[in-house]
């Protein structure tokens, strides 16, 4: 992980900033003050920094995620497939962000089995990653990316696996911002509320247990 922070994914402060604004102009609305958030794949911590609520956990394998989570996020260094340290029916909100491109359809099933009874009865999942249906020319760009997930297969492969999708957003943000939008609060906020989306091409899906 440290070579992929250093080459692929190095720090950035746009990226702060489009997080900063992702969270406070629409997945703050989401999420209540008094919500458990649990963030699979947190790396710098981008969104659960910036996420007001009563209690935030980060996972990742990444050891020096602790170096940029903020003070009174509980840091768990560790695979997102082993979540037993979180009480069931305790986690009000999970939230993934390009993270199940990276795992093979094993370990993500894992991982939903697990979500499945960490979530409480209202609680939900929110799954934020590239669309291949529309970033295929670059998906593989991202050499560790193992596994291949359009708006309609992912939401196939939750209802398999005992989720049940309420939202699914095909075109929800760019790829990346080395894209050709610029980057400014501003320009983030019209662009969510925007009904066509220029260049999107990743995808968010929120799914509830199937109960």
């Amino acid at each position: 992980m440290k070579g992929y922070h250093r080459t692929r994914l190095t720090y950035d402060k746009r990226r702060e900033m489009l997080w900063k604004t992702l969270c406070e102009s629409y997945f703050q609305s989401l999420i209540s003050k008094e919500a458990c958030v649990l963030e699979l794949g947190a790396g710098y911590g981008h969104f659960i920094n910036h996420i007001q609520c009563s209690r935030r956990i980060a996972v990742d394998t990444w050891e020096d995620m602790p170096r940029f989570v903020s003070t009174d996020v509980e840091c768990h260094i560790g695979n997102v497939t082993q979540l037993n340290f979180i009480p069931d029916n305790s986690v009000d909100f999970v939230f993934a962000s390009n993270l199940f491109e990276h795992l093979t359809q094993s370990d993500f099933k894992m991982v939903l089995d697990q979500i499945r009874s960490k979530l409480n009865q209202n609680g939900t999942l929110n799954i934020l990653q590239p669309n291949y249906r529309f970033s295929y020319r670059e998906y593989f760009d991202d050499y560790t990316h193992v596994s291949i997930y359009s708006d309609k297969s992912i939401v196939d492969f939750l209802s398999a696996n005992g989720f049940r999708t309420i939202e699914c957003k095909p075109r929800f943000l760019p790829l990346t911002i080395k894209s050709k939008l610029p980057i400014s609060p501003a320009l983030i906020r019209l662009y969510l509320k925007f009904p066509f989306k220029p260049l999107g091409k990743q995808m968010f899906i929120r799914a509830v247990v199937d109960r």
